[in-house]
């Protein structure tokens, strides 16, 4: 990883969303980063300090003009790195299925180290070239492969929360593919997460470690408890899946007599920087747990449509408190664009507060009160992801940290058509979110450093 550059800055027109439901729009402003990455200000062509400031950054030769549009940076709330070779396969069956005939057998694979280095190279440069500056990994059983992972993102510059996937439940993993022991898995993830807060190129701390349940049924009673201590013990983020199928929540209820969240709870796991994959089937006691830990789910709607068969209640856990924000859910979910995933929010929540069945009449189809506007989804692929995870990110604003994406309209052959004369600014950004693509996407700032572009 290069050295962090100086104080420089980047001119261009800022979208982003300080609030729910809110576009922001700064034509032709100047964003002032600072050598710690931090964004010192943000300068608009009004403001007396501009010529100045923009005169003194061009003559340093410390200027960078974005022919187009300037971003937050994206924050995908759900990765499976390992499934990346699986994305766009295998959807047609259930998510039990799918897991032991496909997914498994394909983490099984990542004993072999060099094998996870050629997968996590491609993977990570693909989601930076998408524009996710901030991702929420799964690993796999395997810690070495899992540093591996680690060392990645550190050398391609993303900023990352990482997990080395523990799952010991005999009767619910196969031989093959889980932890030994409870006692197993939970040496292996404390040493895990030694190796990433020691690691000699992450003094600015862009990786951080996370305990990683993979969900309910993979992992035993004295493993549960165990990674709820150490979670207290390390302060490390906490994710997991919880209620996302029909399946997986009744399994719980069966188990525990309780639900997901509750049993997250009971175990200590359900705390701030918990991020709950999915919750589909939440209740609103559950809302509560989670608001009251200051825990987080990660909306993944095109994966819900695969594996859950129901439409995750956005408005209603917004309504409630909860920090949302999305995820692709790599490979449940077959795009690794977040912009896909804002767009399927979109889509979702339409199908949700409308219904679907066309035997029934218009009022008896869907749950009122449900849309999601193009503005809420790109709040939560950016500022709602930077809440999610306690982090200054996803808003260009005067003490977050410079994570950012540009986005030009004029690439050959780019779908992405703006209409300077009749698009307003709320057109531009839906189409963007619409119709971006990874050619459309011409740089990516992490930390205040150029990693792609």
């Amino acid at each position: 990883m290069s050295e962090q550059p100086g104080v420089h800055g980047i001119s261009g027109t800022i979208l982003d969303a300080p609030e729910l439901g809110t576009l922001r729009v700064r034509a032709n402003s100047l964003v002032v980063v600072g050598s710690d990455g931090a964004i010192a200000d943000v300068v608009e062509p009004h403001d007396a300090a501009y010529a100045t400031t923009r005169d003194d950054l061009e003559r340093r030769s410390r200027m960078v003009e974005v022919a187009g549009y300037l971003l937050p940076g994206l924050v995908d709330l759900h990765v499976h790195a390992p499934q990346w070779p699986q994305l766009g396969k295998a959807l047609d069956v259930p998510l039990e299925d799918w897991l032991n005939r496909y997914t498994f057998p394909l983490e099984a694979r990542y004993v072999d180290v060099g094998f996870s280095a050629g997968v996590y190279r491609s993977l990570v440069a693909a989601l930076l070239a998408n524009g996710t500056t901030t991702a929420v990994y799964f690993g796999t059983v395997h810690r070495p492969a899992t540093q591996v992972l680690v060392d990645e993102c550190l050398d391609q510059g993303q900023r990352a929360f990482v997990g080395k996937v523990a799952m010991d439940h005999p009767e619910a993993c196969p031989d093959y593919y889980r932890d030994q022991s409870a006692a197993q898995a939970l040496e292996e993830t404390a040493r895990f997460v030694e190796y990433v807060r020691r690691h000699d190129d992450n003094e600015r701390s862009l990786v951080q470690p996370a305990i990683t349940p993979r969900f309910l049924p993979s992992c035993t009673d004295e493993l549960l408890a165990g990674l709820g201590e150490l979670a207290a013990s390390t302060s490390a983020l906490v994710q997991t899946h919880c209620s996302e199928s029909d399946w997986a929540h009744q399994y719980g209820l069966t188990r525990f007599g309780r639900t997901d969240t509750a049993s997250y709870a009971e175990f200590g796991l359900l705390r701030r920087g918990t991020v709950l994959a999915h919750s589909n089937f939440i209740s609103d006691p559950d809302m509560d747990l989670i608001v009251d830990a200051g825990a987080a789910v990660a909306h993944c709607p095109r994966s819900n449509v695969f594996f859950a068969n129901a439409v995750f209640p956005v408005v209603r856990a917004l309504a409630a408190g909860v920090h949302v924000g999305l995820g692709t859910d790599i490979a449940g979910g077959p795009s690794p664009s977040l912009f896909d995933a804002a767009a399927d929010a979109v889509a979702v929540s339409r199908l949700l507060e409308d219904g679907v069945h066309a035997g029934l009449a218009a009022e008896q189809r869907g749950v009122a009160g449900s849309r999601v506007s193009f503005a809420d989804a790109f709040w939560m692929a950016t500022t709602g992801g930077g809440q999610a995870l306690g982090l200054p990110i996803g808003l260009i604003e005067p003490g977050y940290q410079l994570d950012a994406v540009a986005v030009s309209p004029d690439v050959p052959g780019t779908n992405l058509d703006i209409w300077p004369d009749d698009d307003s600014a709320d057109d531009v950004l839906q189409k963007i979110i619409h119709n971006v693509s990874r050619a459309d996407i011409t740089g990516v700032w992490v930390d205040g450093r150029m990693v792609v572009g």
